[in-house]
């Protein structure tokens, strides 16, 4: 290889499109919503749960149903070039919060309130907050039968909505029935859909005897006035199945949470049977939907645990996030505490350990690194601390170094006097820095 080759620039990588970087200060903002709903889950008593982001495709084609969207157009699947095993990149997380669970007998002492945070994957256009890589936190609570659990994770994703001040989020909610009355509305609307099958497309013609219940989910427009008269599930429900629902809206009702009953809600998993509710909002256009989820009495068995019932939600992150910038209520970006100011990096040696003990004092400090020549010059320094955003510049000027001193200088409130003193009295100073500014 010539050196002129090898020197060559090489093209520039960049990511795949719909996988997007999350860079500073924008992460920022994600930490302090997954802190928030840290803490939203510690109060309703659920625990953390990591799976992986690779799992078996046939997780996800029993878990979700194989005439579904997600499944037929959506996964990133592919064969392991070891073992020739069919892998998938999760598109979702409650099949594999429920393989977990079953893989490691997590019921067996009892109910589970579990949640989890990470990316899933689909392949799918980009678009404002739909992506190929996105971000879901979920809920799952396993085990739990009564009504009550579906309106407690309802109100912990409402309360979720009050504490970040979100506006203009509407909860609606349906009920699937079980099986044998699904099954009854099957056979309905394929009566129907076949007395109209001149005005359903290529899509739904495919899909109207394999899974009936999915062309509801058309966005079609020209099927949309047929959709509509369809037959409706809520009209096949069965007593009890109508008796849970009332149960789920007593409650909500007793906590003044509004809600609509939307008949036409029917979530684009097969899994779910009774409750399913989504939070949508009309302020992210197309995409309003930002958590949706439901009752799946019946996946554990269909993973190959011992039946039991379940109920959870999952909410887009990325879409969280939009409605909050579009609400006015972007959590705020931490501020840096200080910014050290060295004028000689001979003094690193006694400023390091001073700036050491800020930090395990809890103050936040950004410290002045030295370059070829040096460390820049004192503008240069402070013009460097004043973009940084830090409230103080620590000054470590040769004189203060000398005489084992320090000098603090308020950057953003003139009304705070400037003063030098011992670094013996810097964890004193760190302490009551706070109740200073």
């Amino acid at each position: 290889m010539s050196e002129s080759h090898s020197l060559r620039k090489a093209d520039k990588i960049v990511a795949v499109k719909g996988m997007n970087d999350i860079l500073p200060p924008e992460s920022a903002v994600w930490e302090a919503l997954e802190a928030r709903v840290r803490d939203l889950m510690r109060r309703f008593a659920f625990e953390n749960v990591r799976t992986p982001i690779v799992e078996p495709t046939a997780l996800f084609v029993r878990g979700l149903g194989e005439v579904t969207d997600i499944v037929e157009k959506e996964m990133y699947s592919f064969e392991d070039r070891l073992n020739g095993e069919a892998l998938t990149l999760r598109p979702e997380n409650t099949a594999g919060v429920v393989r977990a669970a079953v893989e490691h007998s997590l019921l067996y002492n009892g109910p589970k309130r579990l949640y989890y945070m990470g990316p899933m994957f689909r392949h799918e256009r980009p678009q404002r907050g739909r992506y190929r890589q996105f971000h879901q936190i979920g809920a799952e609570a396993l085990g739990f039968g009564g009504a009550e659990i579906d309106a407690e994770v309802i109100l912990m994703a409402h309360m979720l909505w009050q504490e970040l001040g979100l506006t203009g989020v509407e909860l609606q909610i349906n009920s699937l029935g079980q099986p044998a009355e699904r099954n009854q509305h099957r056979a309905a609307l394929i009566q129907y859909f076949e007395s109209h099958v001149d005005v359903l497309d290529e899509e739904a013609k495919r899909r109207l005897h394999l899974n009936p219940l999915r062309l509801l989910d058309s966005k079609n427009p020209a099927m949309q006035p047929v959709i509509e008269a369809a037959p409706k599930l809520i009209d096949f429900l069965g007593d009890a199945s109508r008796a849970h629902l009332q149960a789920v809206k007593d409650i909500l009702d007793s906590h003044g949470v509004p809600y609509v009953v939307n008949p036409r809600l029917v979530r684009g998993m097969d899994y779910y049977n009774l409750t399913v509710f989504e939070f949508v909002t009309t302020k992210l256009g197309s995409q309003g939907t930002v958590c949706a989820g439901g009752r799946y009495d019946y996946l554990i068995e269909q993973i190959g645990g011992k039946p039991a019932p379940a109920v959870g939600w999952a909410m887009g992150v990325e879409r969280v996030l939009e409605l909050l910038k579009e609400s006015g209520s972007a959590p705020a970006l931490p501020v840096l505490d200080a910014f050290a100011v060295i004028t000689d990096v001979s003094s690193l040696s006694k400023v390091m350990p001073a700036l050491q003990t800020l930090r395990q004092a809890g103050v936040s400090v950004q410290m002045q690194a030295s370059g070829p020549e040096g460390m820049p010059s004192m503008k240069a320094q402070f013009k460097r601390a004043d973009s940084s955003g830090a409230r103080f510049a620590l000054i470590f000027g040769a004189d203060e170094v000398q005489a084992g001193h320090v000098t603090i200088k308020s950057l953003r409130d003139g009304e705070i006097p400037q003063k030098t003193i011992p670094l013996s009295d810097m964890a004193a100073w760190a302490a009551g820095m706070t109740s200073v500014a």
